[in-house]
């Protein structure tokens, strides 16, 4: 059983690297098509199989899926252990059936995870909380398997890029980190001390909080009109935030995914009219 799972962790690696649409750690998306943008999904099974049916992928050979942070949330097993990670085996089946079509992109959960450092989820403590069910399935082969997943959260991409001017990441750094953030690491190979605060994708993926000065300068450097960001929990399932921010989640009963024509452009007020959630799809 170990080796099965390794073996999938191994080719969801492949995978993330082969994507043809990536560009350094950027997935740059081509100007025709849908884009499927979805919020933290926290092993939530459901939402995420909600999500595989709107975007129905067999029946529309030019949408595509952004997903992120899996891990961490949803089911635990009779000892409280975090089942997240079954979720996130099935969201590599789904990448490798279409590899050139489902991006997940890093959040701070897989850094978390990369680093075995703490991450706090509902008064509990998540990687200990994952790691002690591993253990509990995997047995002895669970020190693979940890290491199998440690290095395909790695190969994930950092970012989404659309010809539009819409860029999605799990989030930005906080203002206080601005000058700290190395943008040249969206074009440049990750380095393992990238995922270490205060490391650039560490500092990418666990800013909150950003202010409109912050926005306008990332959107500036990063040449972006639009940012579409997850990280920061949202009760109503999404949120404004400033000119130029909109943050979603996808997590809970109130989840939003937000479906973009690739081909055109929008303003964030016609972005925030295309929000749907995720309760709603049948």
């Amino acid at each position: 059983m170990p080796d099965k799972t390794i073996e999938l962790l191994k080719k969801g690696l492949e995978a993330n690297n082969a994507d043809r649409f990536r560009k350094g750690n950027v997935v740059c998306l081509p100007s025709q098509g849908t884009v499927v943008i979805t919020g933290d999904i926290h092993g939530h099974r459901l939402n995420f199989q909600r999500i595989v049916s709107f975007a129905d992928l067999e029946h529309n050979p030019e949408t595509h899926v952004v997903l992120h942070e899996i891990i961490h949330g949803g089911p635990e097993d009779d000892e409280g252990g975090c089942l997240s990670y079954k979720l996130l085996f099935d969201v590599i089946v789904y990448k490798l059936k279409y590899p050139d079509r489902v991006h997940i992109i890093m959040g701070n959960h897989d850094t978390a995870f990369i680093n075995n450092t703490k991450v706090m989820k509902n008064g509990k403590e998540m990687n200990v909380a994952m790691r002690s069910a591993l253990d509990r399935e995997f047995i002895n082969g669970s020190g693979r398997v940890k290491l199998a997943m440690r290095q395909f959260l790695f190969s994930q991409p950092l970012a989404a890029r659309c010809p539009n001017g819409i860029f999605i990441s799990h989030s930005l750094p906080a203002d206080r980190y601005l000058e700290k953030f190395d943008h040249r690491i969206f074009e440049r190979p990750l380095r393992i001390n990238d995922v270490v605060k205060p490391g650039s994708a560490y500092l990418l993926t666990w800013g909150r909080n950003h202010s409109q000065q912050l926005l306008d300068k990332m959107a500036e450097t990063l040449e972006a009109e639009v940012f579409i960001l997850g990280h920061q929990r949202q009760e109503s399932g999404y949120c404004r935030g400033g000119r130029n921010m909109i943050i979603l989640a996808s997590d809970h009963e109130h989840g939003c995914i937000l479906a973009v024509d690739l081909s055109r452009s929008y303003t964030i007020e016609e972005l925030l009219e295309l929000i749907i959630p995720v309760a709603a799809i049948g």
